[in-house]
């Protein structure tokens, strides 16, 4: 057990507090005109958002000081719990109902989602199996298997709900942890070829999926339904030019683009902040990756290390996703962007996992 403390790293920290900055600052700028609509209050979702992110960051300066050993103690125990409420969600009477899915416990807009707590779950857990059986997974059945039966078993519960994104993010962390610890790249090949297979599979069995595929081929086949919400994106994003119309200016969250301030809050920060914006956000998800790597390489245990790198892997991938889809490079899935959308849980624990790397950070040696 780590036993040395430095202070936690300080850009990590101020990197953190600027995405979460202008997070505040789009929500309510995309927010407002809804907000003003439908529960005449401007500041309905900013309000709200400065509440999680409240929440969230007390959380975070918490988990800082606590030490991340803490995690590997209790990680079979968060797993079972995120499991147990994974089935409570699917209950008609308990689980809320939200866009076709029912993924949400809680009242109102005061309900979490068990679906975002399972994926920092189940990195705790992953990366305590894998420091501990690190010889073992080289051997399919001893090592990789075991692993992967239980993230798919959580990526099924999710599929219930159904969905397909957040399932998606918690996988490729996974995978990716799985792959620094060790596993060999026959194995990834041959479960690659079967997670294709896999994947066509669920598009196929429901329709609506396979419409995201069709109308990120061409929005146009479909421009009233299925391909509505991707072409408004990039109505969005094309006028916003070099610099943008200006903080507060853009016209596509006038009932447009359905729901601006979620999943495709960074077309309303290209339309009003333009390329020099966007690119700003992205630069700060570079810092931010940047140190954690630093972080997991410089972790004095291989625990530490997977952990961090898990954490990782998961805002990189989420963030890979969520701007993939709002600029047309993939097809539509509901998947947040990490500190800028939208979103109590997904904020709240965001904030929390980089409460875990702030404090592997006090033990890193880089």
């Amino acid at each position: 057990m780590p036993t040395k403390k430095t202070t936690p790293d300080f850009i990590l920290l101020i990197v953190t507090f600027s995405l979460l900055a202008v997070g505040l600052t789009m929500v309510y700028s995309a927010s407002a005109i809804w907000a003003e609509y439908k529960f005449d209050d401007s500041f309905f979702f900013a309000k709200r958002q400065m509440l999680f992110a409240g929440v969230g960051i007390i959380a975070m300066f918490f988990i800082m000081n606590v030490d991340y050993w803490t995690w590997r103690t209790w990680a079979k125990v968060l797993v079972i719990v995120c499991f147990v409420l994974l089935l409570l969600v699917l209950i008609p009477g308990i689980g809320n109902v939200r866009n076709g899915s029912r993924s949400w416990i809680g009242v109102g807009a005061f309900s979490i989602q068990p679906s975002e707590f399972m994926k920092l779950a189940m990195i705790a857990f992953l990366a305590k199996f894998l420091s501990e059986k690190q010889k073992l997974i080289t051997s399919f059945k001893s090592g990789l298997l075991p692993s992967l039966s239980l993230v798919f078993t959580a990526f099924g519960m999710i599929m219930l709900q159904p969905d397909l994104g957040t399932g998606t993010v918690m996988v490729g962390t996974c995978v990716v942890m799985i792959f620094i610890a060790g596993a060999k790249i026959s194995h990834f090949a041959f479960l690659g070829m079967l997670g294709v297979a896999g994947f066509v599979g669920l598009i196929a069995s429901a329709p609506y999926r396979m419409k995201r595929i069709t109308s990120f081929l061409d929005p146009w086949e479909d421009p009233l339904g299925s391909g509505f919400q991707m072409i408004q994106s990039l109505y969005a994003i094309g006028p916003g030019g070099l610099f943008g119309l200006g903080l507060g200016q853009s016209r596509q969250k006038f009932f447009y683009l359905p729901e601006p301030q979620t999943d495709f809050i960074f077309a309303i920060i290209a339309e009003e902040l333009g390329f020099i914006g966007g690119s700003f956000v992205l630069i700060l998800f570079s810092l931010l990756l940047w140190r954690g790597v630093r972080i997991a390489l410089g972790a004095p245990d291989l625990y530490g290390s997977l952990l961090a790198a898990g954490i990782i892997a998961m805002v990189a991938i989420q963030v890979m996703i969520n701007i993939g889809v709002v600029t047309g490079l993939m097809p539509v899935t509901g998947i947040t962007l990490p500190f800028l959308s939208y979103g109590g849980s997904s904020l709240t624990l965001m904030l929390m996992a980089i409460g875990v790397l702030l404090n592997i950070s006090r033990y890193s040696r880089y």
